[in-house]
């Protein structure tokens, strides 16, 4: 006769849960991954996979956005607007002084990128301005006036005495 056991999901100590949640991390964060190049080893991302983070914010006066491209050089970044869209193009480069078979692991992504964002109507794409510091690039689009928020002045009446006493009477 075999023996049956109740089962029990929060019978499971933390430190299995935290191991499975590596585990979850570990496989999404592989899609993420570019695919190997054959001449290079095992766990080496493949050139041409940097693709910057960019964090995006709207404020009353604009939008702006900020990239995280660190190791490359003002030069070797490319701005460009064209009808609503906004494109970035950029290239980190593997430092040519050190030869790659020297390396034991390089996990710094390398290669060129590009970015593309469709800007909002309220955008005015005459009035932009981008500043690099510190490896992350601050681009600035200005909304046009129209699109910004303006004050309206509530103006407030004094009573009018007859429509009050002709609405007390009438009840």
């Amino acid at each position: 006769m075999t023996t049956m056991t109740r089962f029990v999901p929060l019978r499971s100590t933390f430190n299995e849960m935290a191991a499975l949640q590596d585990r979850l991390n570990s496989i999404f964060s592989e899609f993420a991954r570019p695919a190997v190049a054959e001449n290079q080893a095992e766990g080496t991302p493949a050139m041409g996979s940097f693709v910057p983070a960019v964090d995006i914010y709207e404020d009353a006066q604009a939008l702006v956005l900020h990239l995280e491209v660190p190791g490359v050089k003002q030069s070797d970044l490319d701005l460009r607007l064209e009808n609503q869209t906004l494109t970035i193009k950029g290239e980190r480069k593997l430092e040519s002084s050190s030869k790659q078979e020297n390396f034991h692991r390089i996990e710094r992504r390398f290669g060129s990128f590009v970015r593309t964002f469709t800007l909002p109507q309220s955008v005015d794409t005459e009035s932009i301005t981008a500043a690099y510091d510190a490896g992350v690039l601050t681009i600035t689009l200005a909304k046009k006036a129209e699109a910004q928020p303006r004050q309206v002045k509530i103006e407030v009446l004094a009573p009018n005495r007859e429509n009050q006493n002709a609405t007390i009477q009438g009840a």
